[in-house]
């Protein structure tokens, strides 16, 4: 009979928050070492199911909230470049940290939608690769044009510029182990795990493993350095009352730091790389 409806499939059932939670979250997801931010461990875990179910309910594809995450992250970089003084360089600073935590919230989600719904993908983890890349330079560059006060050349933009190069690096140096591996005609990760990433004299995997408990290098990452810029603002306009046009301020003194981070980090990095196993 025409027009019967007897034969059409029958509409998928919306999931639950629960049912994404468990579907996006698998056992070990928040326990992973290299992969999972402290951040996402400690509250963003808890709150992203909520919103990668909304996305789902929308339409959102994983790619496509990657492409968002991507977005925040480098508008967080623009924001914090557009002033560094008064009450507008609060303000630019708690838009930059707000825009970060949105990026730290899509880069939860977009892999919690591709779990949930069978859709990962070669694509996306190439995206959320590049999105990192992309966002981290955006921020160190944008710590360097709000330490100078301006887009005009200068020390301060400079020291931005090699920070954001350090950063690059950094994780370049860990991606490029995967390549060679892989044109070695061996798998991605060593039999032997976690053994691997120790260097193989005890020297060095001491000075490694005292680095890693000092943090130092999360000066650098995208969620902490936010929020590091934010401190920085509020201390000096509200402590120090500096305008940041002469002289040092607590701003100044950040994009120092984490431009001596990022260069030490890198060497440090390269070193920790060719001296451990993860190379044999």
């Amino acid at each position: 009979m025409y027009g019967s409806t007897d034969n059409k499939m029958p509409a998928r059932k919306a999931p639950t928050v629960a049912e994404v939670r468990a579907g996006g979250q698998p056992p070990g997801l928040k326990e992973r070492r290299n992969e999972e931010h402290w951040a996402g461990r400690l509250y963003m875990r808890t709150a992203s199911p909520y919103f990668s179910w909304l996305f789902l309910r929308i339409g959102f594809s994983p790619n496509q909230l990657t492409y968002l995450m991507i977005v925040c992250g480098m508008l967080g970089g623009v924001v914090i470049a557009l002033s560094s003084s008064g009450t507008a360089g609060i303000l630019t600073a708690v838009a930059g940290a707000l825009l970060i935590q949105a990026y730290l919230l899509l880069d939860c989600s977009d892999g919690e939608v591709a779990r949930y719904s069978e859709r990962t993908s070669i694509t996306g983890v190439y995206l959320d690769r590049i999105g990192h890349y992309m966002s981290e330079v955006a921020l160190l560059v944008g710590l360097g044009v709000r330490a100078q006060g301006g887009l005009e050349s200068g020390i301060w933009v400079e020291l931005g510029l090699i920070a954001a190069l350090g950063a690059v690096l950094i994780k370049a140096e860990t991606d490029n182990v995967v390549v060679a591996r892989a044109k070695s005609g061996l798998p991605a990760e060593p039999v032997t795990g976690d053994r691997a990433l120790r260097p193989r004299s005890t020297g060095l995997a001491l000075a490694r493993q005292t680095a890693s408990m000092l943090r130092f290098h999360r000066i650098i990452g995208a969620v902490e350095l936010s929020l590091l810029i934010l401190a920085a603002a509020l201390i000096d306009v509200l402590v120090l009352h500096a305008d940041g046009d002469d002289g040092w301020t607590v701003t100044r003194v950040l994009a120092v730091a984490v431009a001596a981070v990022a260069v030490v980090q890198t060497v440090l990095h390269f070193v920790s790389i060719v001296a451990s196993r993860r190379l044999r």
